[in-house]
């Protein structure tokens, strides 16, 4: 029978890693996260079902539990949440969707985390021009109402070719262009919640319209498609 609802064992399981960040207890209790893991795939099919109705999607993904430690000040060996992501297809469709599941610490993120350096020039080239269409589209009601405000990281001044007193700088320094939604675990829990997602995900829609619009062509309008 296909699920429906978010499994309630996903959450504890999170909170016991979280207190026994081992290898030792992680290997005793692999085959309950395998479990977990496999009703995880099966919810991300569901979102991503949900989300061919009214857009196209080119892969879906479940992020590994190992963390990668080579970096990071935390040594700990494993996540304690599970990160799905569903990117558009491309090349006519751009932005992605993110869902982030952890206790206390969901969210559902969508927009362009890491855009290629070409996409982010192009953009920045675009906003210069004028970004007034831009700031209408994500000032509007509806999407501040599931969304709220544009975040991301960026420069602290200016990018390199681009004038620290444009009018417009507050967004041509971001580095990324993305829009986080934290979700409470009564809702992640709630028979509606897959409906929240999907509700979420097609809000951003306009965003995600001018951004490909804007990526797929040229500074006069001309389509790179062919």
């Amino acid at each position: 029978m296909p699920i429906k609802n978010f499994n309630p064992d996903v959450f504890p399981f999170f909170k016991k890693l979280e207190a026994n960040n081992n290898r030792e207890w992680f290997q005793a209790n692999k085959e309950e996260f395998k479990l977990l893991e496999a009703y995880i795939k099966q919810f991300m099919q569901i979102i991503a079902d949900n989300l061919k109705f009214h857009d196209k999607i080119e892969k879906s993904k479940i992020f590994r539990i190992y963390r990668d430690v080579r970096f990071s000040k935390n040594k700990t060996p494993y996540k304690t949440h599970f990160g799905l992501s569903f990117k558009r297809e491309k090349p006519a469709l751009r932005g992605g969707y993110y869902l982030h599941l952890e206790p206390g610490k969901s969210f559902l993120g969508v927009g362009f985390w890491a855009p290629e350096k070409e996409d982010l020039l192009r953009i920045r080239k675009e906003l210069e021009v004028g970004a007034d269409e831009y700031r209408q589209i994500i000032e509007k009601k509806t999407l501040k109402k599931y969304w709220g405000s544009l975040s991301g990281d960026e420069v602290k001044s200016a990018p390199n070719g681009f004038s620290k007193d444009h009018p417009d700088i507050d967004l041509i320094k971001k580095k990324q262009h993305v829009f986080i939604k934290n979700i409470t675990d009564q809702d992640v829990h709630s028979k509606d919640f897959v409906d929240i997602i999907d509700e979420h995900f097609q809000s951003i829609r306009p965003f995600f319209d001018f951004m490909s619009n804007v990526l797929t062509t040229d500074l006069n309008g001309v389509s790179h498609l062919g």
